[in-house]
C-alpha cells in the first residue's frame, strides 16, 4: 500500500473526467438538437453541411423568385385582359364605321371614341408597373439594332442566334387603294437578305400578302424558330416626303441577348428563366395611325384590327406559358427544397432516443465514477492502521 502516489485514483480520476467529457457532449446535442456542433465533432460532415445549408437556401429565395415571376405575370396578363378588351371595342366601332348606312358625321363619333380607347391602351401600356418597374412598355422586350435612323428591330424570337446580320436591301413602290391611286404610302416590293443569315429564312412583309406591309413591319423567319420582325414605320422611304425613294442598302442588324427580366429561378449561377414582354403599343399592334372618320379609312382598319387583336393574343399565349413554367417551377423546387431538407437534416440532426440512452449511460457512469473516486481516496487512510 502507497500513500505518495494514489495510483487507483488518478485512473479513477481520468475515467471521470472522459465520462463528464462525454455527459457534456450529451448535453449539448440534447439542448441543441444537432449532431455537430462544432468542427471537431465531424469536420467532414460540416463541411458538408453548410454547403447543403447555403444550397437549401438558394433554393428557398429561388422559389420565392418564381412565385413573384407569376404574381409580375398576373399583373401583366390582367393589364392586356382590359387591352383586349378595348381592342374588341374598336373592332366593333370599325365595323360599324365601314359599312355604307352611316354618314361621315356619324364617323366622325365613332373616330372619338376610337380615339380616346387607342389613348386608354397607351396608358395602360405607359402605366402598368410591378414593383416600379414598366411591363408592357417594352422595357423587357429583347434588343436589337440597326444602323439605318429610321429602320427599327421590333422584336425576335428565343430561338434566333445573336450576332450581326446583314439585309443587302428593302425595295419600295407606291402604295395603292382599291381603286389604283396611290394612298401616299409606299409598299416592300422586294427584301434581299446577305448570306449571313441562317439557311431556310425568308422575309416577308406582314400583311394580307406577300407585296404589301400595310403595318409597317416585315417578319423575317425561317422553319428552325427563326424569326425577327424589323420596324420600318419611321422610314422616309414610306411617306409622301420622298416621292422617289431607293432601296435600303447593306443594312446592318444586330440581335442581342439583353432586355428580357432574368428570374433566378435556381441557386446556383446560370439557373435562370429570361422572360420576354413586348410593348403593347399601338404601333406594334400597327393600329397607331388608324382612322375611322372615312368609309375608306374603316375598311383598311378593318384588316389591321384583325392583326392587333391577334397580337395581343399571342404575347398573353406567351406570358400563359410562361406562368405554367414557373408554376411547374414552383413545384419542382418545393420537391428539391423538401430532398435537400431530409438529407440535411439526417446529417445534422441528433437523434434523440439514441442520445437520450447515451446520456443515461454517461450520467450512471459519471455518478460511479464520482463514487469510485471518494472510495480511491480513501484507500490511503487506511495504512494509518498499520501505524499504530
Amino acid at each position: 500500500m502507497r500513500i505518495n502516489y494514489n495510483v487507483s485514483a488518478m485512473l479513477t480520476n481520468n475515467a471521470l473526467a472522459n465520462n463528464d467529457n462525454a455527459l457534456s457532449a450529451s448535453l449539448e446535442r440534447l439542448s441543441t438538437g444537432l449532431k455537430i456542433n462544432h468542427a471537431k465533432d465531424n469536420p467532414a460532415g460540416l463541411a458538408m453541411a453548410k454547403r447543403m445549408n447555403a444550397q437549401l437556401k438558394g433554393l428557398e429565395t429561388a422559389n420565392d423568385n418564381a412565385s413573384d415571376g407569376i404574381s409580375i405575370i398576373n399583373v401583366a396578363d390582367g393589364a392586356m385582359t382590359e387591352v383586349s378588351a378595348m381592342l374588341q371595342r374598336i373592332n366593333e366601332l370599325t365595323v360599324k364605321a365601314a359599312t355604307g348606312t352611316v354618314t361621315d358625321e356619324d364617323r366622325a363619333v365613332v373616330q372619338e371614341e376610337v380615339a380616346q380607347l387607342k389613348e386608354e391602351i397607351e396608358r395602360v401600356k405607359d402605366t402598368t408597373q410591378f414593383n416600379g418597374q414598366n411591363l408592357l412598355d417594352g422595357t423587357f422586350n429583347v434588343k436589337g439594332y440597326t444602323n439605318d435612323d429610321y429602320i427599327k428591330v421590333s422584336s425576335f424570337s428565343g430561338k434566333t442566334p445573336a450576332g450581326t446580320y446583314t439585309v443587302d436591301s428593302i425595295e419600295f413602290a407606291d402604295e395603292l387603294d382599291a381603286d389604283g391611286n396611290p394612298t401616299g404610302n409606299k409598299k416592300v416590293t422586294a427584301i434581299t437578305l446577305g448570306a449571313d443569315f441562317p439557311a431556310g429564312v425568308t422575309a416577308v412583309p406582314d400583311g394580307v400578302n406577300d407585296t404589301v406591309a400595310p403595318s409597317g413591319f416585315v417578319t423575317i423567319k425561317g422553319s428552325n424558330g427563326f424569326e425577327l420582325q424589323l420596324d420600318l414605320n419611321d422610314s422616309p422611304d414610306r411617306t409622301p416626303a420622298n416621292p422617289n425613294p431607293g432601296p435600303v442598302t447593306n443594312m446592318k442588324v444586330e440581335v442581342t441577348d439583353i432586355g428580357p427580366m432574368r428570374l433566378q429561378i435556381g441557386a446556383n449561377e446560370g439557373q435562370v428563366l429570361a422572360v420576354e414582354i413586348p410593348p403593347v403599343s399601338l404601333r406594334n399592334m400597327g393600329i397607331e395611325n388608324i382612322d375611322v372618320s372615312t368609309q375608306e379609312g374603316a375598311k383598311n382598319a378593318l384588316g389591321r384590327m384583325d392583326e392587333a387583336i391577334g397580337f395581343v393574343s399571342n404575347v398573353r399565349g406567351k406570358l400563359g406559358a410562361y406562368q405554367n413554367r414557373l408554376e411547374s417551377t414552383v413545384n419542382s423546387l418545393d420537391v428539391s427544397e423538401e430532398s435537400m431538407t431530409a438529407a440535411y437534416s439526417r446529417l445534422m440532426d441528433a437523434d434523440m432516443a439514441e442520445e437520450m440512452t447515451q446520456y443515461t449511460t454517461n450520467q450512471v457512469l459519471t455518478q460511479a465514477g464520482t463514487s469510485m473516486l471518494a472510495q480511491a481516496n480513501e484507500r490511503p487512510s487506511q495504512v494509518l492502521q498499520l501505524l499504530q
